[in-house]
């Protein structure tokens, strides 16, 4: 049983004792079953299954869901200190948005305020769609796979269906699968997972508590992003129900004809062995030193993710958390992901911090807290300033065309320039020749 507060009698019946965890293989478009999760004291622990080991010798051998975490080995697998779970495990979990649909499927009441200690991790990993980030998906079965899927719906009925949950209204039954899909996906916003012309999608939606444009805002910052040489997921705006749809293209499947293979991933929260109550121990520093041991390519790696940084503080998003960086996993090398969750955060007055630490225990969100930190990143003063520039430059020069690309109204567009886009607390004192 889960250690967790006291509930009512009722709520035994939502609670999961086993799940059994299915896994995609390097380039394959089935999952095979690759071991067992227990439910033990408060604590999640999983095995490799036999069957598994086993394929250790064949042409498409079995892979470490992520080691060192859940290195290939019989029996069950401590977990690291300070975790209640295995962190790849939890990757692939729901987060505050997916938790809230599948507490309104399950329960059919709770809005914004539900505590989602409601239900136990077992349950949000079963009763969440299959379609999840990464190539791992769970059962209750060890040797039958049933993917729990929906058909595509309109986008129409997403928007509904996610106002009905932030509402706190039970979903319709229609309305409840047209949601059900996308809630394994990370994150606290509205959002849902679609196909369309053979690409498959993360859908984001407005809020009803937004004061502006939210989503033209991530559009902008992403867009500006990739022009500004960044590596990030592909975007695109939509509209449905007359509101504004931000559509990313999903970077972990790679279509095979009629089917999908899914690339593994794990979150830099994992690679620093830490659990979202300890997230704020997370910094940039430590991942760069992650980058230089473990990951391919490390040079250019620490390269892209230091103008990431520099480019989150200058388009004001500071919810650049360890769950918002990840890498790709192929058994035996981490590369990193194109970037994603690129979004401008609300901001009254100039002074910000970022969600990791950037140098030392400094997280405030200026340029000059980058130089100082530009050494673990192999890169000398000269070459931060000069990201710096470019990055600063590429801003100014597509502010206007992307902006109109979204769609943005002039409210909207003098609400985030220079506030959230190149606010001068950001870049003054600079402590550079910008």
């Amino acid at each position: 049983m889960f250690a967790r507060k006291p509930k009512r009698c009722a709520m035994t019946s939502n609670t999961e004792r086993e799940a059994f965890v299915w896994i995609w293989l390097p380039g394959e478009t089935e999952p095979v079953v690759a071991g067992r999760l227990e439910s033990d004291n408060g604590n999640i622990l999983f095995n490799y299954g036999k069957s598994y080991l086993d394929r250790i010798g064949d042409s498409n051998p079995a892979i470490t869901i992520y080691e060192p975490e859940l290195p290939l080995k019989a029996g069950l697998i401590p977990l690291p200190e300070g975790l209640t779970m295995p962190g790849c495990i939890r990757d692939a979990a729901p987060d505050a948005w997916g938790r809230r649909v599948i507490i309104n499927k399950k329960l059919g009441i709770k809005g914004a305020g539900t505590d989602t200690a409601e239900l136990d991790e077992l349950t949000y990993l079963l009763d969440s769609g299959s379609d999840r980030i990464g190539a791992l998906d769970f059962q209750r079965s060890p040797t039958e796979y049933v993917p729990r899927t929906v058909n595509n719906v309109s986008m129409e009925e997403l928007i509904q269906s996610a106002e009905r949950v932030e509402k706190g209204v039970p979903l319709t039954p229609e309305l409840d699968q047209a949601l059900f899909h996308g809630s394994s996906i990370g994150g606290a916003r509205p959002k849902a997972l679609i196909q369309d012309h053979g690409k498959k999608y993360v859908a984001k939606f407005s809020s009803i508590t937004d004061l502006y444009s939210v989503v033209k805002a991530e559009f902008i910052a992403m867009r500006l992003a990739e022009l500004a040489g960044l590596n990030v997921a592909p975007v695109k705006l939509a509209k449905a129900a007359n509101k504004d749809v931000l559509l990313i293209e999903r970077f972990d499947r790679v279509p095979k004809g009629d089917k999908w293979a899914r690339k593994a991933m794990v979150s830099a929260l994992t690679l620093f062995r830490l659990d979202d109550m300890m997230a704020r121990y997370a910094s940039y520093e430590t991942l760069s030193e992650i980058i230089r041991h473990r990951f391919t390519n490390p040079k250019a790696t620490l390269k892209e993710l230091f103008s990431r940084l520099v480019f989150n503080i200058l388009c004001g998003n500071t919810d650049d958390h360890a769950r918002n960086h990840a890498a790709f996993w192929n058994g035996k090398a981490l590369t990193l992901t194109p970037a994603y969750d690129i979004c401008p955060q609300g901001r009254t007055g100039n002074e910000a911090s970022q969600a990791m630490l950037i140098s030392g225990d400094n997280n405030l969100s200026q340029l000059k807290t980058c130089l100082e930190t530009a050494h673990n990143f192999l890169l000398s003063e000269e070459e931060a300033c000069q990201t710096f520039g470019n990055l600063t430059a590429a801003i100014e020069q597509h502010w206007d065309a992307v902006c109109e690309e979204a769609g943005l109204n002039e409210v909207d567009k003098r609400l985030l320039w220079r506030r959230q886009f190149l606010n001068p607390y950001s870049v003054e004192p600079k402590g550079t020749d910008l």
